[in-house]
């Protein structure tokens, strides 16, 4: 299996200014679905167009990026699935004054791309780590979400205090749901998803920033079970 030492990674660009007002610039979030107990993640191919992607797309209005994120991952490939805390370089500064305890996972974007839509308007997307739900959740969700016509549900976050090592002996012996006819529209109803190898999955989507999405998550979820383990012999 590739791992970040092993393989090439992708360089930030360098830092830029430039200025938008509301009417030029979009916000969406993309995520890498993982399945961890059968070490997949969660690919998307458009039928018609022929390409593999990870599931991304616009936030809604007043949405927050992170469950855009999930919304998003849930629509264009059936899974649904919730963020997960990783060990992760980042630049963002813990709360101010919190009570909290101070965690050495995050929940931040792994990458940031920008990307124009037009001449005069500016894409900028955020792509997160995500894991596909426990069954009772999924089921839960589904049943509050037909209820509700149909109206996405947004998962409950993964447990502070949940080693990743006893959230896969919950999925040993059950394979993930795929939701049928997720998408909103025209398009997404072309998409087809995958759980496939993390090797595979970096070879479909060779030469975007996808695949190093998917690379880096792999690394870091490899990073929390070495820490999760080592913290329990100690």
């Amino acid at each position: 299996m590739t791992t970040a030492g092993s393989r090439p990674r992708p360089t930030s660009n360098l830092p830029v200014i430039a200025n938008f007002d509301s009417a030029h610039l979009t916000i969406g979030a993309g995520v890498a679905i993982f399945h961890l107990a059968t070490s997949r993640v969660v690919v998307c191919y458009h039928s018609k167009e022929k390409y593999w992607f990870l599931p991304k797309g616009r936030r809604d209005a007043g949405e927050n990026s992170s469950t855009g994120a999930e919304r998003e991952g849930f629509e264009e490939s059936g899974y649904r699935n919730r963020l997960l805390p990783i060990p992760l370089r980042h630049r963002q500064p813990q709360a101010h004054n919190s009570d909290a305890a101070v965690s050495a996972f995050a929940i931040e974007p792994v990458w940031t791309q920008l990307m124009p839509v037009t001449r005069s308007t500016q894409y900028m997307l955020f792509w997160y780590i995500a894991e596909t739900l426990p069954a009772e959740i999924d089921q839960a969700l589904s049943e509050k979400s037909a209820q509700a016509n149909g109206v996405y549900m947004i998962p409950p976050p993964y447990p502070a205090a949940m080693t990743l090592a006893e959230r896969i002996e919950l999925d040993k012996k059950l394979a993930p749901v795929r939701h049928e006819n997720t998408g909103v529209n025209e398009d997404e109803a072309l998409y087809e998803s995958y759980l496939l190898s993390i090797d595979e999955a970096q070879q479909k989507l060779s030469g975007t920033i996808m695949a190093d999405v998917v690379g880096t998550g792999w690394d870091a979820i490899q990073t929390r079970k070495e820490l999760e383990e080592n913290s329990r012999s100690a």
